[in-house]
Parts: structure tokens; C-alpha cells; sequence
């Protein structure tokens, strides 16, 4: 027995949009025996008191100043969250969403990821500085990679 299963791109929309209206980190929905899990990470920040230095501690500190310094491991790298193809304007021959040195909101359009025939806004978690744009205009992209960063 095979079962087809018919993807609906604007439910999807519709859940992502229930996720960030909400606070939620994930939703599913089913119906008609079609199951739709929709989910996203939530970024937190902590504070960090100030301890003694002893060598190892010396030694993370200075992998981690080492990592921040590749700016594909940088805190404020943008990830893709699915495969698919960046564009960086909202059509061809138009002006990019961004660019290096622009400061962005919270919210705002960074690019888009094509996924499936369904165009995906990838939007800033951040409000913040782009220092750094890894892809170029239609270029194939992969979950988790780095598509910019925001400082």
C-alpha cells in the first residue's frame, strides 16, 4: 500500500507564523492522517560572573576567542534552517535585502531560502550590524550552514 502525502506549504507558513505569535518552540498538527511538525530553536542568553582564571579555564577562554574569530563559529552567525537556495533580493534584478555594514532590526528580511517551490524569509533573530555575508545570490544552501552574521 502506498500513501502519498500532499505538502501544504501555507499550512506550514500558518504554523510557523502560530510559533512566533505565541512564544511556543514547536506545534503539530494532523489531520486526515497527514501529520505536520513544525518546530524552531530558541536562542537564550546567560550571564556569565567573573571567576578566577586558573590554566584550564586560560585554555577554553582561548579556544573560545580563537573559534569567535572564524566567522562561520561566530555567536551571531544566521544558519539556514533547511536546504534549499538563498536568494538575496526579493526578485531578480532588485536591490539585496542587506548588505556588509547595514544594521538590521529584530524581525526584519535578511534574505530568502527556496525550499520546495515555497520561499522561506529568513528573518533576523537579532537586532545588529551584518559583518559578514557567507552566500551569494542562488547559491544552494544546506541545514545549519552559515548564511550571515549579525554583530
Amino acid at each position: 500500500m502506498t500513501t502519498t502525502f500532499k505538502f501544504d506549504g501555507e499550512a506550514v507558513r500558518r504554523l510557523a507564523e502560530i510559533l512566533t505569535e505565541t512564544g511556543l518552540t514547536e506545534i503539530e498538527y494532523e489531520a486526515g492522517g497527514n501529520r505536520i511538525y513544525v518546530s524552531r530553536q530558541m536562542m537564550t542568553t546567560a550571564a556569565v560572573n567573573p571567576i578566577p582564571l586558573s590554566t584550564a579555564s586560560l585554555v577554553t577562554q582561548t579556544h573560545a576567542v580563537q573559534e569567535a574569530a572564524d566567522p562561520h563559529k561566530h555567536p551571531g552567525a544566521v544558519r539556514s534552517p533547511m536546504v534549499g537556495t538563498a536568494y538575496l533580493s526579493p526578485e531578480p534584478g532588485a536591490a539585496p535585502f542587506i548588505k556588509v555594514g547595514d544594521t538590521v532590526s529584530a524581525g526584519q528580511t535578511l534574505l530568502i531560502v527556496e525550499a520546495m517551490k515555497v520561499m522561506n524569509p529568513i528573518k533576523s533573530p537579532v537586532a545588529g550590524k551584518i559583518t559578514h555575508i557567507f552566500v551569494k545570490d542562488t547559491s544552494p544552501v544546506e541545514y545549519d550552514e552559515p548564511l550571515l552574521v549579525i554583530e
